[in-house]
């Protein structure tokens, strides 16, 4: 198995879950295992993945640096790491938003770190997944780029998840994707939790990874719908000098929780390469 070097420093495992586990080669580079529970009964087991800056943003939102690779400088324990966590999903979940803004991206387990798609395609195999990871892209209003490669990859499944009032608007955009599929959810918004039982019982999807950004990470919380997170904190500080009115965006967005009971996250390991902290946690 290829990747970066040196292999992380493991700082801390707390997790006694048990689940499926990595295969040794793997652990060797990353420092140690991550146990993949079994989906739960009415939707598949949800994780994201998030760079984010020393003041928790998570984008310069400029013109070409508007990624997560401004923030994490492109470093390769973080693009590894992203390719480990695309190949043990069986659906990859996108927001409209991230789509526009990584037009020429692919969402496969490889895309981030060509370098070990041997391994990559090893571990979905070992591990009874298809080829490649169904691809949902959540849209309310249908706007969606057609021209965006990832809607182009051979072979990839394809699943447009948008609402009631969007649905003849994308379904005209993108009638020439004639491989995708459509959930509709009522009303003017994705139905997050029914659409995690859709995924689950139609689709048999058994783990899902969100790459959405903050808007989506928030909407999963509020579902109820997210199990682990997985975050790069980088030294990098973005700042905002902008008007209160356009901040650059932050981890959370689009939801705001009381504060009796907000979600609380428990932390179950800590790696380390450089400067760059590797958390996973679990979402209490």
């Amino acid at each position: 198995m290829i990747g970066p070097v040196p292999s992380y420093t493991l700082l801390f495992d707390d997790d006694a879950a048990s689940g499926v586990g990595l295969p040794r080669a793997i652990q060797a580079i990353y420092g140690g295992d991550w146990r993949m529970p079994p989906p739960h009964a009415e939707r598949p087991y949800t994780f994201t993945n998030f760079v984010v800056a020393h003041d928790g943003r998570i984008s310069f939102d400029e013109p070409g640096h508007s990624g997560g690779g401004a923030i994490s400088r492109d470093l390769p324990h973080d693009t590894w790491l992203m390719g480990l966590l695309r190949s043990r999903a069986d659906a990859i979940v996108v927001g409209a938003g991230t789509l526009r803004m990584a037009l020429g991206h692919r969402w496969t387990p490889w895309a981030t770190f060509p370098a070990a798609k041997d391994g990559w395609v090893a571990l979905r195999a070992a591990e009874g997944r298809a080829p490649l990871p169904l691809l949902v892209i959540l849209t309310s209003s249908g706007d969606l780029p057609v021209t965006a490669a990832a809607l182009h990859v051979p072979d990839q499944p394809l699943l447009i998840a948008t609402s009631a009032t969007a649905a003849a608007r994308v379904r005209a955009n993108l009638a020439s994707l004639t491989h995708a599929r459509y959930h509709i959810s009522p009303g003017t918004s994705v139905d997050l939790a029914a659409l995690c039982q859709e995924l689950r019982h139609t689709y048999g999807i058994a783990s899902l990874l969100s790459e959405g950004g903050g808007a989506t990470y928030g909407a999963l919380l509020a579902a109820g719908v997210l199990d682990e997170v997985f975050t790069t904190l980088s030294p990098v500080i973005v700042g905002n000098r902008r008007p209160p009115a356009l901040p650059r965006p932050s981890l959370v967005e689009g939801v705001a929780f009381a504060p009796s009971n907000p979600p609380q996250l428990r932390l179950l390991s800590l790696r380390r390469h450089g400067d760059f902290l590797f958390q996973r946690a679990r979402v209490g």
